[in-house]
């Protein structure tokens, strides 16, 4: 076997963990910055990073392209709020050639729905045929409260565009403790009336944590039972590629997923790892792990030197992570910030 072949292996060799989980997702941030202030997701004073320190689309491009060549099937673009980058449907345009060719199965976006309007046409036409969009409330009042500013009529306009542009909307709703809980039902009926799948989210201890915050941490467990008392709910086998666990109901004919890291964790078939903005790859959501991708992305036009870096990286990932709300040190398990790891 020459050297050159020896390289061409190593660049397209598969992704395996230590625990024998083939990674074949990956959630790339293509920005820290959002529109919007969501309490659970960033501080009402969010100092965002420099822009030099922000990688280029073009090493965007780039760095996902590495990942699909070494076995990356599901590439789901986030943020903060991924269309607020300038010039964001470049990448996602470039990208869609590993849709063409076969080499990525889906290409995929998490949203708030604030640019849908303007971008939901061109997303269709670059290859997505679904998005998430997170909506914790149908009340404006309560929107505004949980967004700090934001405007619901903006965001439901978006994804009526999207919807237009024939789009699959997924809502991801995150459960909060005296703010939404009452409301889940409300948002069950609207989704599934639409035709859109819905997804409840716990909230997961990461950034700064107030007594609020802990405060408003609701199982899904508690929730699931008072929803059992309203719809008949069966489970199902499916997966979207992501760590929702997917129940059938048979009132609306739709679907509900539970994302549960602190009731369940549900890291025994994670097959996932995220890169931040800056190519910081985490590689559990619920660790302090990092891996600089940006250095061997930038020292060489050779990808050599950035597969090799992948794949010491994804020597490391753990088994499970460690979520816990710490009541008595009013403390996260992750210091970190979800729109500084990649919603």
């Amino acid at each position: 076997m020459t050297a050159e072949t020896l390289s061409d292996t190593a660049l397209t060799r598969p992704m395996t963990d230590p625990f024998g989980r083939r990674i074949s997702y990956l959630r790339v941030s293509v920005t820290d910055r959002c529109d919007l202030r969501c309490f659970y997701c960033m501080s009402e004073d969010m100092a965002f990073l420099p822009k030099a320190d922000l990688l280029t689309l073009e090493e965007l491009d780039r760095l996902c392209s590495a990942f699909i060549h070494k076995g990356v099937k599901k590439l789901r673009l986030t943020g903060g709020e991924p269309l607020v980058r300038r010039n964001v449907m470049g990448l996602v345009r470039s990208l869609s050639r590993h849709l063409a060719s076969g080499a990525l199965g889906e290409l995929t976006m998490t949203t708030n729905a604030t640019q849908l309007a303007k971008y939901a046409a061109e997303l269709a036409d670059c290859g997505i045929r679904r998005i998430n969009v997170s909506l914790d409330t149908l009340d404006p009042a309560k929107f505004r409260a949980i967004t700090r500013w934001g405007d619901l009529d903006r965001v439901l306009d978006g994804i009526e565009a999207a919807r237009t542009a024939g789009l699959a909307v997924k809502i991801n709703a995150v459960a909060l403790k005296n703010m939404n809980e009452d409301e889940i039902p409300v948002l069950i009926d609207w989704a599934h009336g639409k035709g859109m799948a819905l997804t409840l989210i716990e909230v997961m201890p990461m950034g700064e944590i107030g007594e609020g915050r802990i405060d408003q941490y609701l199982p899904l467990s508690l929730l699931r039972a008072r929803l059992a008392q309203q719809y008949t709910m069966t489970d199902l086998d499916e997966t979207t590629g992501g760590p929702a666990r997917y129940v059938r109901v048979a009132e609306t004919g739709g679907t509900i997923g539970f994302i549960t890291p602190m009731t369940h964790n549900f890291c025994e078939s994670c097959n996932r790892v995220r890169v931040t903005c800056t190519g910081t790859l985490h590689t559990c959501l619920g660790h302090e792990d990092a891996s600089d991708l940006r250095k061997p992305l930038r020292a060489s036009a050779s990808d050599e030197e950035l597969s090799a870096a992948i794949d010491r990286a994804i020597g490391l990932k753990p088994k499970g992570h460690d979520f816990i709300i710490d009541r008595r040190h009013n403390r996260p398990s992750v210091s970190r910030h979800m729109s500084v790891t990649g919603g």
